[in-house]
């Protein structure tokens, strides 16, 4: 696959992944820490915040890989 298709891919694929993520912290958050005190919103929302990057660096990644020759 060349390199700019893959940057197409990857780069509707990330801002699905973005947006599918939030939706889903969101919805657990609502529905698990309604009651939880605040610390719990923090330690849940530092960590859901971070952890999207994850998968979001083997993307870029995979879309910056050089053409095969």
């Amino acid at each position: 696959m060349p390199q700019t298709l893959r940057k197409l891919v990857g780069t509707v694929a990330l801002v699905v992944l973005v947006i599918v993520y939030a939706l889903v912290a969101t919805t657990i958050a609502t529905a698990r820490l309604a009651d939880a005190p605040a610390w719990a919103h923090l330690v849940y929302f530092f960590v859901t915040g971070i952890l999207w990057v994850l998968p979001a660096m083997a993307l870029i990644s995979w879309m910056l890989k050089p053409d095969r020759k």
